[in-house]
């Protein structure tokens, strides 16, 4: 058994009116925000997928099946968190997280320290152990014509029992 595991996680969301724009946990102030089941957060979606990868314990639709209407709006700390009790449960620790956030518009670079704290937080780690990068669609495709916002995150785990 390995002592590091890799875990890969990603995500999109289709962008609408009338919703809320919550990436890692903050809420960005937007005329767009992320349509979904659960309150749409890409950042959150993507790095509980890369923490259930690092275990082999599926993706975050397994554990949070979007046809239950427990999930409906749900708050996605509550997935985040849950990922990293099974990686705790395992005998697993979080080394790093490196993320990016594909989002035409508002621009997130305000935002980063907070989002990074938020989901330092949320995992119990520094948030030096956070890396969250921003980058636009340079006006091409979904991300770049407004329609949707995507993430992509990796993340380190180091066997601790």
């Amino acid at each position: 058994m390995s002592k590091f595991r890799i875990g890969f996680g990603t995500d999109i969301h289709r962008l609408a009116a009338g919703r809320p724009l919550i990436i890692g946990g903050v809420e960005i102030e937007s005329d767009l925000g992320a349509d979904g089941h659960s309150d749409a957060d890409v950042l959150l979606h993507a790095i509980t997928d890369a923490l259930l990868g690092s275990v082999a314990m599926g993706d975050i639709g397994s554990h949070f099946p979007n046809s239950d209407p427990r999930w409906s709006g749900a708050d996605s700390m509550v997935f985040l968190r849950h990922a990293s009790a099974l990686l705790t449960e395992r005998g697993y620790a979080v080394v790093n997280v490196d993320a990016v956030v594909d989002l035409e518009l508002p621009k997130l670079k305000p935002k980063i320290s907070e989002i990074r704290n938020s989901i330092a937080s949320a995992l119990g780690i520094e948030p030096d152990m956070v890396s969250v990068k921003a980058k636009t669609g340079e006006s091409v495709g979904s991300v770049g014509n407004r329609e949707a916002l995507t993430a992509q995150a990796v993340v380190l785990v180091e066997k601790f029992q």
